[in-house]
């Protein structure tokens, strides 16, 4: 009896880093897609906070969109030439750099800057997530279930987003700097 509990237990304590890694995945897609939506209903308080002009204020979630769907492919690329972890540490630490960056900036110019390079970060973060997910489950039920899971929390995070955003830009007086401290505990965690 004891033999079979040493036996199994390697393979259940690899099973379990498997789960705990698709933890981490999902949290950091989480992450990226909720920075998305969140953003847009902060883009008022932007505006005021640091002044934006009308004309200047839609770089704000342009710049991001533009590093992070214009990076994607290369994103996916260089997971497969420089591996997917050391890839996706890459991204998650530029991303969490950025938002703190981000929550920091003094400008428009200097938010649509950190802004770009959150985006750069989550075109860096986001394919090597997925990669590692799919190499980490073996077809079939396993990797289903897994990308039910990524696919389910990204679009939790969109509506999470909103949501969130909106409760804090109205109930709580919430400014731009303060928005973009909200990324650091997750990241951190992700990391």
């Amino acid at each position: 009896m004891s033999a079979e509990i040493v036996a199994d237990s390697p393979a259940g304590a690899k099973d379990r880093r498997r789960w705990l890694a698709l933890a981490v995945i999902v949290a950091a897609q989480f992450m990226v897609v909720l920075d998305v939506a969140i953003v847009n209903v902060a883009l008022p308080s932007i505006k005021n906070d640091l002044h934006f002009s009308q004309e200047s204020l839609q770089w704000v979630i342009t710049a991001y969109s533009i590093f992070f769907g214009g990076v994607l492919l290369l994103g996916g690329r260089l997971a497969d030439l420089l591996g997917r972890r050391r890839l996706f540490m890459v991204g998650l630490a530029l991303f969490t750099v950025s938002s703190l960056l981000d929550g920091l900036a003094w400008s428009e110019t200097s938010l649509i800057v950190f802004r770009s390079l959150q985006g750069l970060g989550a075109a860096l973060l986001s394919p090597a997530a997925l990669s590692i997910l799919t190499t980490t489950f073996r077809e079939g039920r396993e990797r289903n279930l897994a990308l039910g899971i990524w696919g389910a929390a990204s679009g939790s995070g969109g509506a999470a987003g909103v949501l969130l955003g909106g409760a804090l830009v109205s109930g709580l007086s919430w400014s731009c700097p303060r928005r973009y401290r909200r990324d650091r505990p997750q990241s951190l965690a992700a990391a």
